[in-house]
């Protein structure tokens, strides 16, 4: 196994293994604190950017496989582990981790210290790095890394939305709604929860205008996940904004968001927002629900929030994030729209925030009654 290095801008270095693709990679290195679902994560498109730090200490135990995926390829520019596992053991493995990362031509690291890494990135918050095999020069690792493009400012959701609108099918025959979702970096099993509670959708990119939206005649409209600096996305804020203005026989289309669509919804009604320190990445964040007081384990997966204290009369905190008393949630006073800052939809779980489409369902039979 070939020797790697993971280098930070503030000058640390981490010496270890490289797997997966044997060369060089860089970005914006953040960690995620589930203990399973790896594949999910690499392929989840708001990962574009970002080297992800899995802080439980092994993995790849259980291998890899063509299904258990949420978009086309791997999102992540790099995985960094304390333990990549040698064998792998599951019913439905095809592969190991490590050849799973080599055929999508995306490099890893393992054999370093994550417990340091992670307290490091949680101190001094989220960082540019280079991981190499190529080139171990520390000096020249950090001008590299520090050459990064910083996440802030930067509009990624269009490097990942899909290039032509696509249909996904109600599993029902005969559809009860149809949804046009707004691909910002859309997961599959958002069109898994939405085709399942018979909905036909229709998905789009980022780019499209409002009007070909309402050309579509959509019973509902939803906001998807997706990657980078939600103020950076002027032209889907636009359209948002455009939407939630449209009636359609005296009523307002049902909206509903989340991660990303979340953050570009807020900016459209007039909040604002702001990145933060370290960002949420894992699949264990507990969030209370203001209406209810129950509370939700949530998967959730951005670096931006909302900023409460700019958020306008018109929208009513719901959710509230646990950690750090973030926004987690919010809806509308008068209109039929609401977003979430999290994964309702989270593959492999939890499934703590499936009601949130039951709702979003709700409000579209009631703008058709």
């Amino acid at each position: 196994m070939a020797k790697a290095k993971l280098v930070l801008e503030n000058g640390a270095v981490f010496e270890g293994t490289a797997f997966g693709l044997i060369g060089e990679t860089s970005g914006e290195v953040v960690f995620n604190t589930s203990h399973t679902g790896y594949q999910e994560i690499l392929t989840d498109p708001s990962y574009a950017g970002q080297m992800v730090v899995m802080t439980y200490p092994l993995m790849g135990n259980y291998g890899a496989n063509e299904y258990d995926i949420e978009s086309s390829k791997i999102w992540a520019s790099g995985l960094i582990v304390s333990e990549l596992s040698e064998i792998y053991s599951n019913h439905e493995a095809e592969f190991s981790l490590d050849e799973y990362l080599h055929s999508q031509g995306v490099m890893g690291i393992d054999n370093i210290d994550t417990r340091k890494l992670v307290r490091m990135l949680r101190t001094e918050g989220a960082m540019r790095g280079v991981i190499s095999c190529a080139e171990l020069g520390d000096d020249e690792l950090l001008k590299k890394a520090k050459s990064i493009p910083e996440m802030t400012g930067q509009d990624l959701a269009s490097k990942v939305t899909t290039p032509a609108s696509y249909s996904a099918p109600a599993e029902e025959e005969h559809a009860k709604f149809h949804v046009v979702a707004y691909d910002y970096g859309i997961k599959r099993n958002i069109l898994r929860m939405l085709t399942a509670a018979g909905c036909t959708v229709t998905v789009v990119s980022a780019q499209t205008p409002a009007h070909r939206v309402l050309a579509l005649k959509p019973d509902g409209i939803f906001l998807s996940n997706g990657p980078g600096d939600p103020d950076a996305v002027k032209y889907a804020i636009e359209s948002i904004k455009e939407l939630s203005e449209t009636t359609e026989n005296g009523k307002h289309i049902p909206m509903f968001g989340i991660c990303l669509g979340h953050q570009l919804l807020s900016l459209a009604f007039g909040a604002k927002t702001f990145k933060l320190k370290f960002g949420h990445h894992g699949s264990n964040h507990p969030v209370k629900n203001l209406l209810t007081g129950s509370i939700e384990i949530t998967a959730q997966n951005h670096g931006f929030a909302v900023d409460p204290n700019s958020m306008p009369e018109n929208l009513e905190l719901t959710h509230l994030n646990l950690y750090d008393n973030t926004v987690a949630g919010m809806r509308h006073k008068e209109l039929p729209v609401f977003c979430v800052q999290y994964h309702p939809e989270a593959s492999p779980g939890p499934h703590d925030s499936h009601y949130l489409f039951k709702q979003f369902i709700g409000m579209m039979e009631e703008a058709k009654a």
